[in-house]
């Protein structure tokens, strides 16, 4: 359930016909299937980042959809779980721009606390098929969150990563922010555009410039 600054900027979309379906179909989903996330971290990106402390938004897919690996953030696992191809990659991207080691963990919270939105455009999935719940909702939903993002008019930076994170650079046209496209950092599609976009680089120099503190982005290793 959003709270404080999300639950009211937001509350419109309870009252329309797609959120109706759309929390109709999840009640039945979560009934009948294994859906990742687990319900109770649903919304975890909301609940962890709220809108009055966002300073940049990473928006990827859907949900992973192998058991214990979703965790309610956008490329994010929980300790103990393998760091997965896409962040892996991520890591490597990290490391070339801003010389950060790899971690032995696969959990962005740290970011998430520093005003990161882990954001995907769809909140969840059916266990073992990728993308099983894309147009059922979510994306109208998440498109009102980038909009609300979109009128905040602070500095804020958007990374979007793969074809649909990028097909919602429409919805960004407020001139305070700063906008960044690349491939996603799949293995699939890491080498045609991520591996050396430089987003990481080119976010903290935009916030700094704008008297906002960077992000940290080295992940700590937990062992």
């Amino acid at each position: 359930m959003l709270t404080g600054t999300w639950a009211r900027e937001l509350s419109g979309e309870f009252k329309k016909p797609y959120y109706r379906r759309l929390y109709d179909f999840l009640k039945e989903a979560y009934g009948r299937d294994v859906v990742y996330p687990p319900a109770e971290d649903l919304l975890k990106a909301y609940e962890l980042t709220p809108l009055e402390q966002v300073k940049v938004v990473i928006l990827g897919q859907d949900p992973y959809h192998e058991p214990g690996q979703a965790q309610g953030l956008a490329f994010s696992v929980p300790p103990g779980v393998e760091t997965p191809p896409s962040l892996v990659n991520i890591y490597k991207e990290l490391q070339a721009e801003l010389g950060c080691f790899i971690p032995d963990n696969g959990c962005l919270i740290p970011w998430a606390r520093q005003g990161v939105l882990l954001l995907n455009t769809v909140l969840t999935v059916k266990a073992h098929r990728a993308g099983s719940h894309r147009g059922m909702g979510w994306e109208q939903f998440t498109d009102a969150t980038i909009s609300l993002l979109n009128r905040q008019e602070r500095p804020l930076v958007f990374m979007l990563w793969g074809r649909p994170a990028g097909e919602k650079r429409s919805l960004l046209n407020n001139p305070a922010h700063l906008v960044l496209t690349a491939s996603h950092p799949s293995p699939l599609s890491a080498y045609r555009g991520f591996f050396g976009c430089g987003h990481f680089n080119r976010c903290n120099e935009f916030l700094a410039a704008r008297g906002e503190v960077p992000i940290q982005w080295q992940i700590s290793n937990l062992s």
